[in-house]
């Protein structure tokens, strides 16, 4: 099966509109395709239909912003949730309401360093200004020449440590777990490798909690995993008895490190997350 169950669209920070989406990742191989907007469902009616009108599976999905402690963010994709239940909408737009401010306090730190105008410019970059973000800021610093590329300005401005880093407050683990299971959809980790700045006792009681609350995924094959990283995250979704899923974290042609609908395969032997509802059943 060559799924892809994890791409972002102009409704949080990737390049394409929904459908311009779907019709790439279709282009390209797709048979299962899950949109994971940040914190966000506003473009899954529009990706679902243009999915129905090439006849590819598509599911509704969404990637959660959660903190654990007080700087450190993981991400949680949920797949296969009900995009117009109640609680989850109620606790998405939760988690959105601190993004404007988030972005002024980064543009703030822009113009203490001499950099002046970032908000406005990466406003523009924002089809869905709810969804104001890092990307945003990045890709207008590359377009006012800034910059070369968008991983230079994160590497040089906006990872951690770095003069333009705010860190965003997200939702609780187990809350959002939660939002997810009770629009009937599955709890995935988003890709495992990028949380380097847990030690291992962190990154497993991490684990241990996701489980206790209902999470039951992880995403074994990701956009920027090596070959090394997928082997590790095999291992830990056998030996937790964890679904695997894949994804590409498609965000742009020129951004991501892997196209939509490209991802490598899973390992065999593992329980891929769409052999169980709501994918089937």
């Amino acid at each position: 099966m060559n799924a892809d169950l994890h791409c972002h669209s102009t409704v949080s920070d990737g390049c394409l509109e929904p459908a311009a989406l779907v019709r790439r990742a279709h282009a390209n191989g797709a048979e299962l395709l899950a949109l994971t907007d940040h914190d966000e469902l506003g473009g899954v009616a529009e990706a679902a239909g243009e999915a129905a009108r090439l006849g590819m599976r598509f599911v509704p999905g969404v990637e959660i912003s959660v903190s654990l402690g007080e700087d450190t963010t993981v991400h949680i994709v949920g797949l296969g949730v009900d995009p117009l239940d109640p609680a989850l909408l109620v606790g998405l737009a939760k988690v959105r309401d601190g993004r404007r401010e988030r972005a002024q306090r980064i543009a703030a730190d822009f113009d203490r360093i001499g950099l002046h105008g970032t908000l406005e410019g990466a406003y523009r970059f924002a089809s869905n200004p709810e969804m104001i973000g890092r990307a945003h800021f990045a890709r207008h610093l590359v377009a006012s020449g800034t910059m070369p590329d968008v991983n230079t300005v994160f590497d040089h401005y906006l990872a951690r440590g770095k003069p333009g880093f705010v860190p965003h407050r997200g939702a609780g683990l187990a809350e959002a777990v939660d939002w997810i299971r009770g629009a009937g959809g599955i709890a995935v980790i988003a890709h495992p490798a990028r949380y380097h700045r847990l030690s291992k006792a962190e990154f497993n009681r991490f684990v241990d909690d996701f489980i206790a609350a209902g999470g039951e995924a992880v995403e074994v094959v990701a956009g920027a995993h090596t070959l090394d990283e997928m082997l590790r995250f095999a291992t830990l979704a056998r030996r937790r008895g964890l679904l695997a899923s894949r994804g590409s974290d498609f965000h742009s042609k020129t951004e991501s490190a892997v196209d939509v609908g490209r991802c490598n395969p899973l390992p065999p032997d593992l329980a891929p997350v769409w052999s169980r509802p709501p994918f089937v059943g």
